[in-house]
């Protein structure tokens, strides 16, 4: 495929590059704290070696919630390190979610070391943004497939993997709710109903809208040029069919047992008493704690009503993965902090500090993380989930049908044709 031409070009390219500058910098016999191989680079970077002290200079993308369990981090890799370099490493806010436009938008003045989601990687890899994982068997032993997976491009690992938690399922309070409850939609909201309280779900965001169609056999996913989509989720034919979803979707709405919230919401509703159960991730779990106590709960998603069938609600599957620039001018010490910033160790301290799951298999295994109600619930549902791979029309189309059916399809427009209108969103050649 061309792209994949054009792709392997920049590699090369960008390899060239960087032999020939290490080239330079030896002729040049430029002395350096770096370690053995390493390279010093001045390829546009903002970030370079200080020559006259030796000093390692690297800048940290990460969003400032985190800043405490990184500054320990950075600080045992200084321990760590002490003798071969003296370093600079200093945090700057970025929200992960736009780490792919940051870094793409101006890569010469990217971080050298950057937090992206995992539906990132392939195209920061194929803007030729990410530097490769340098020791990347080692990486792969020590982290679980699925994340190794979704760093990886064409057989070539880009990032290092860092949680195991990006994603969703539900949360619940055991002084009404009981685990056969919560086994099903039907269960939950005949509770919440009798009760006079609410379950919550934010049907606006497409991430969340999929659980009801990931499992039901209906076709969707991105197309080979990563940006458009195909989706059959209109289909006609089969056990289920398009508009016995969206039927089954007025038919939750419909209970008074149910409300639309975006997760806020949601932490505010339990707050009040209002709220009984909802859907979100590990994010939620310590202000749900300070709110139930022990009578929070946490399990996969529940199955749902369809077609007169139980089907178990899907979801999108996700992990944060730690990047380095290409265009770093430390490119392997950036690696190797990176490296650091990732091992068992310290996905143990952020799982301490920060309540994220592990990717690592043996931080995964640990006592403490077997006993967080979360963790346990997110990896009980990545069984029924699949990997974020949408094209950017998924959003737009996915939001406006999730509030109609919300709503309760207040325009009263024939299913069919809100399923239609949903596909076509959904698989139109630009995005809006």
């Amino acid at each position: 495929m061309k792209k994949g031409r054009d792709f392997m070009k920049r590699k090369r390219l960008l390899s060239a590059m960087l032999a020939g500058i290490f080239a330079v910098s030896m002729l040049g016999g430029c002395a350096s704290a770096v370690p053995q191989g390493a390279t010093e680079t001045t390829q546009g970077s903002a970030q370079e070696t200080d020559r006259t002290s030796g000093t390692v200079k690297l800048r940290v993308w990460a969003e400032e919630s985190t800043y405490d369990a990184l500054n320990k981090m950075i600080d045992s890799f200084k321990e760590e390190y002490k003798g071969q370099a003296t370093f600079d490493i200093t945090l700057e806010q970025n929200a992960d979610s736009d780490t792919r436009d940051n870094v793409l938008g101006d890569v010469h003045n990217a971080a050298d070391v950057f937090i992206l989601a995992d539906d990132q990687v392939a195209s920061m890899a194929a803007g030729g943004a990410l530097y490769p994982v340098p020791n990347a068997d080692e990486v792969k032993k020590a982290n679980v497939e699925g994340a190794i997976d979704a760093a990886t491009v064409d057989d070539t690992l880009y990032a290092y993997p860092m949680t195991a938690d990006n994603g969703y399922f539900l949360y619940y309070n055991k002084k009404y709710l009981s685990d056969s409850d919560v086994k099903t939609l039907d269960g939950i909201l005949k509770v919440a109903e009798k009760n006079h309280k609410k379950f919550m779900m934010d049907w606006s965001s497409g991430w969340y809208l999929y659980s009801f169609f990931g499992n039901t056999g209906l076709d969707f996913g991105i197309n080979d040029d990563n940006v458009t989509n195909h989706c059959e989720w209109n289909s006609t034919e089969g056990d289920i069919k398009g508009v016995d979803i969206a039927q089954a979707m007025l038919d939750i709405s419909s209970s008074s047992g149910f409300e639309n919230a975006v997760n806020e919401d949601f932490i505010k509703g339990a707050k009040k008493g209002s709220v009984i159960a909802g859907v979100s991730g590990v994010w939620s779990e310590t202000e749900l704690k300070k709110i139930w106590g022990d009578d929070i709960g946490a399990a996969k998603l529940p199955t749902y009503t369809v077609a007169g069938k139980q089907v178990q609600m899907a979801s999108f599957t996700g992990y944060k993965l730690m990047g380095v620039s290409a265009y770093s001018a430390n490119p392997q010490w950036a690696a190797k902090l990176a490296d650091w910033l990732t091992n068992e160790q310290n996905q143990t301290v952020r799982f301490e500090m920060n309540g994220q799951g592990p990717s690592n298999t043996k931080a995964a295994d640990s006592d403490a993380v077997k006993a967080s109600p979360s963790i346990q619930a997110v990896i009980a549902q990545s069984e029924f989930g699949k990997l974020q791979r949408v094209g950017n029309s998924y959003w737009d189309a996915s939001m406006e049908f999730g509030n109609t059916m919300a709503a309760g399809n207040p325009n009263h427009i024939k299913l069919q044709k809100l399923m239609d209108n949903l596909v076509d969103g959904i698989t139109k050649s630009v995005a809006g």
